[in-house]
């Protein structure tokens, strides 16, 4: 099935709807600060969209603009490590009345 192109407002949609529905945000409940998604920088191939967990840990999402297919790779600043932790496809996460 053939998608349009993925926008930056959808990059982000899709990303928060999979990091609220994998990562449980019960600890942010009092304080919202310490989990969020934010958007990153873009190139002209794929979108990057940041999520950040109440541990410090910091995972990638780069969405390819194209086919909506999205590489997460996490990162712990502290630790200096990076690890590629998945794929998803973006618009299984998409609001379907899109």
């Amino acid at each position: 099935m053939q998608h349009p192109c993925v926008t930056a407002e959808m990059a982000f949609e899709g990303v928060n709807n999979y990091c609220h529905s994998e990562y449980d945000w019960s600890r942010a409940e009092e304080n919202p600060d310490v989990m969020y998604v934010a958007m990153g920088d873009s190139t002209e191939s794929e979108y990057k969209v940041i999520f950040r967990s109440y541990t410090g840990a910091i995972v990638n999402f780069y969405v390819d603009k194209a086919s909506g297919n999205t590489r997460m790779v996490e990162s712990v600043p502290a630790l200096d490590v990076d690890t590629v932790t998945g794929t998803i496809n973006l618009f299984d996460y998409l609001d379907k009345a899109n």
